[in-house]
């Protein structure tokens, strides 16, 4: 027979005061392509602000933004121009003030990015750096080298860039005749990790450290709960640069250990940071978006004095397998345990494959994310979802070359270059120019069988994905074994994933076949219905079920 699905468990007593960040799910908004207010293709705060409801009913507990800084979107926003000024794409700071007020209002906090590894190459900063003589004061804010060889006319060192190619580009100064600017004399060259209109910061300069926690203090100030710290495991560089002796691209999420990523000075900044954020009521946190060579090394950014959160992309890097999931649910539980940080944990996000296409193509894809969704949202601790992951949309992967705006694509062995896939605008509804996203059409263009996708199409479908969100994160919530706490592993057949929590039992079958195991409790939730009979259970191939014990 088949046991009947029931999202009714008896509900907790309410969340302690102190440490909302330790169980909260968290929606990423990537704000180019949430929803247009305006009609000009490209999303905007006040779309955001129109759409709160929709977030506040899935469940989540707070949004994340991604930059909606003055800035000339050489990499989407990332490259920051003004820190304390709202890009006139994306509306002005009225719209930023009452966006965080009208969230607040819905029981919703708010993160917003922070990008301190580097600036716009139009920042008031760099264009000083760059008018100004070599050596000069204002260039110390930055890593202004000469260049190696007889003429300084190679690169300081061998470093790559994240995006390809190499890490450095020469100044250049104007011919004086209006025509093409020429290699400024005296070889200095600048270093960005990204792309060249990202020059990095020095982090040495006491004017870089002061200004960051000024700009700090100005969105607090606006009153948003937290900031999503973008390459927290880069701003700081090895002593004098040393060359990595084997030129390869640098991955921003990888194996490596490099001289300018994950360097020990870091964590003075964050700690720095930290007590800047408990120095404000209202539990203020700082999120790191850091890449680290082992599960130790993440675990150093969330100790008590330095940052709330880490991303653990060993997680969301990790196959569809279960003992390699089990292996890096082991690592990071154990590597954060001395700290007493909570686990946070992501499938997806803006500049990744979105996990549905990682996981497979069509129908049995769409199974394998499903079941993650339920097994990352059974897990202890924090979880991250991105926008549209609960409506299982795929990865766009057939986005026309001339309609492309990842830097990356446009730089030869850049980092995957298919981060427009996953940028793609989110349908809202079956029809319109763009199911719903805006008035007018979208910076990218949707696939046609999204509106079957969409937000509308959806709701109130239970065998949908959305309304498996929906019920998953209520079912969160409620149950007093989900969120923070332990867990420990249950016996279950090769491919078969079980845990318990309190009063609660997860169990995911990875396999792509059925498996069979003695019933655990009452379902509660799956994102494939199970078959009882008797006193076992069928789990149908790759899929999760939750279970009340």
């Amino acid at each position: 027979m088949t046991q009947e699905l029931t999202t009714d468990v008896t509900p907790s007593t309410a969340r302690p005061a102190r440490g909302w960040w330790r169980d909260a799910v968290i929606y990423e908004v990537y704000v180019r392509s949430f929803a247009d207010s305006d009609g000009d293709g490209i999303g905007d705060l006040r779309g955001i602000r129109d759409r709160l409801p929709y977030l506040a009913g899935l469940g989540v507990d707070a949004v994340w933004l991604t930059p909606f800084y003055a800035s000339p979107q050489a990499d989407g926003g990332y490259d920051v121009a003004d820190h304390r000024a709202v890009d006139p794409l994306f509306g002005d700071l009225a719209d930023a003030d009452e966006l965080v007020r009208t969230a607040h209002g819905l029981g919703l906090r708010v993160i917003v990015d922070i990008v301190p590894n580097h600036t716009s190459d139009q920042h008031p900063w760099f264009r000083e750096a760059r008018a100004g003589r070599h050596g000069g004061a204002a260039r110390a804010r930055y890593h202004f080298h000469k260049g190696r060889g007889a003429h300084g006319d190679l690169p300081p060192n061998d470093w790559e860039s994240v995006f390809g190619g190499p890490a450095w580009t020469r100044t250049e100064v104007p011919d004086g005749n209006g025509g093409t600017s020429q290699p400024e004399a005296g070889g200095e060259w600048y270093l960005h990790l990204f792309a060249p209109e990202q020059p990095d910061l020095n982090w040495d300069h006491p004017e870089v450290r002061e200004e960051f926690t000024s700009v700090l203090r100005f969105w607090l100030d606006l009153g948003v709960d937290g900031f999503r710290v973008d390459v927290a495991h880069g701003m700081v560089k090895a002593p004098g640069l040393p060359d990595i002796g084997a030129r390869e691209q640098a991955e921003l999420i990888g194996s490596q250990v490099l001289p300018f990523f994950d360097q020990d000075g870091v964590h003075e900044i964050h700690r720095t940071w930290r007590r800047l954020l408990d120095s404000y009521g209202g539990e203020r946190i700082g999120v790191a978006e850091a890449w680290a060579p082992s599960p130790e090394r993440l675990a150093l950014y969330v100790r008590p004095d330095e940052l709330h959160q880490a991303f653990n992309f060993q997680f969301l890097r990790c196959p569809w397998d279960a003992d390699r999931m089990r292996a890096v649910i082991d690592d990071s539980l154990a590597a954060l345990r001395p700290v007493g940080a909570p686990a946070t944990w992501v499938l997806s996000n803006h500049d990744v494959v979105r996990h549905l296409t990682r996981y497979g193509d069509g129908a049995g894809g769409l199974r394998r994310a499903r079941a993650a969704a339920l097994l990352m949202l059974a897990l202890p601790g924090s979880a991250y979802v991105y926008q549209g992951e609960e409506l299982g949309l795929p990865e766009v992967t057939d986005l026309p070359d001339h309609l492309r705006q990842d830097p990356s694509f446009f730089r030869a062995e850049g980092q995957d270059g298919f981060r427009d896939g996953c940028r793609v605008p989110i349908p809202w509804t079956r029809d319109g120019s763009s199911h719903g996203f805006g008035p007018g059409g979208s910076w990218l263009p949707q696939p046609a069988g999204w509106a079957g996708l969409s937000i509308e199409a959806q709701s109130g479908d239970p065998a949908s994905t959305l309304e498996l969100y929906r019920r998953a994160l209520t079912l969160r919530r409620r149950h007093p074994g989900l969120g923070d706490g332990a867990m420990h592993w249950l016996d279950a057949p090769e491919g078969v994933l079980a845990f318990a929590r309190d009063g609660f039992v997860c169990t995911v079958n990875t396999a792509g076949t059925d498996a069979v195991l003695p019933v655990p409790g009452r379902v509660l939730l799956s994102s494939a219905a199970p078959e009882t009979t008797g006193g076992t259970v069928c789990l149908p191939a790759e899929s999760c079920t939750w279970w009340a014990i």
